[in-house]
């Protein structure tokens, strides 16, 4: 039986991708930093909740442990864990960057490198990192944003060429603006920016990027490594 921790599932994309891996008979851990939305989120699902910061190295192992001792060892793992924060690059404060770089990059790294021992004892696994178009494109006041998640995209590339042949699957999704509680914390201004330059005209759903997920973590997707695919209403073509 596939076991897999989603970070950040308490709402949004994360609990978007729980519930459809749980959909699909993946025994899901469900993990995010509000205690009482990773409950709710795992009592919707049927999943076990585990409170946590995943830039916290002591949450990461016990997070791993709580999923060993009721699942097994995690055979996949979604780093979706994330936070936004909008300003101006002159107006941006060192705690407002390094809380960014902590809770995208180190959070995605500490999460990753707690499951892969495990992963390759066993030959197999799946790692999906949850990036974003603008960590491609980059976005107006936005930059730390964007740097971290240009880093999860390096990050996927370089693992999976190290990790690749010892059957275990590291991949990225960038999704396009999404419809999330995150993505509403930024300016009315923004949003109505950002969907007049795309190409659908709107913004997508969080169904729309746990179909891409659920993709990756299948073995539909056993050729898949080291890339970056994006549900992004055509913000991004490559």
């Amino acid at each position: 039986m596939n076991s897999v921790i989603v970070t950040g599932a308490g709402s949004g994309i994360g609990l978007a991708v729980a519930q459809k891996l749980a959909d699909l008979g993946y025994n899901v851990v469900v993990n995010d930093f509000d205690e009482g939305s990773a409950i709710a989120a795992a009592q919707k699902i049927g999943g076990l909740a585990v409170q946590g910061d995943v830039s916290d190295e002591a949450d990461v192992a016990r997070m791993v442990a709580a999923c060993t001792a009721k699942y097994g060892a995690p055979t996949h793992l979604v780093n979706n864990a994330g936070h936004v924060h909008q300003a101006k690059f002159t107006d941006l404060a060192t705690a407002d960057f390094d809380r960014m770089i902590a809770v995208h990059l180190r959070g995605t790294f500490l999460c990753t490198r707690a499951v892969l021992p495990h992963m390759i004892a066993a030959g197999a696994g799946c790692v999906v990192n949850m990036a974003s178009q603008l960590g491609q494109i980059g976005g107006v006041e936005l930059v730390h944003y964007s740097a971290a998640k240009a880093g999860i995209i390096g990050m996927t590339k370089a693992l999976a060429r190290e990790v690749s042949s010892t059957g275990v699957r590291i991949n990225a999704v960038a999704p396009g603006p999404i419809n999330t509680p995150l993505v509403h914390t930024l300016s009315e201004e923004w949003r109505a920016a950002k969907a007049s330059e795309l190409p659908l005209g709107h913004f997508g759903e969080p169904q729309d990027v746990a179909e891409t997920v659920a993709f990756l973590c299948s073995d539909a997707a056993r050729i898949y490594v080291g890339q970056t695919l994006c549900p992004n209403s055509g913000d991004v073509m490559l």
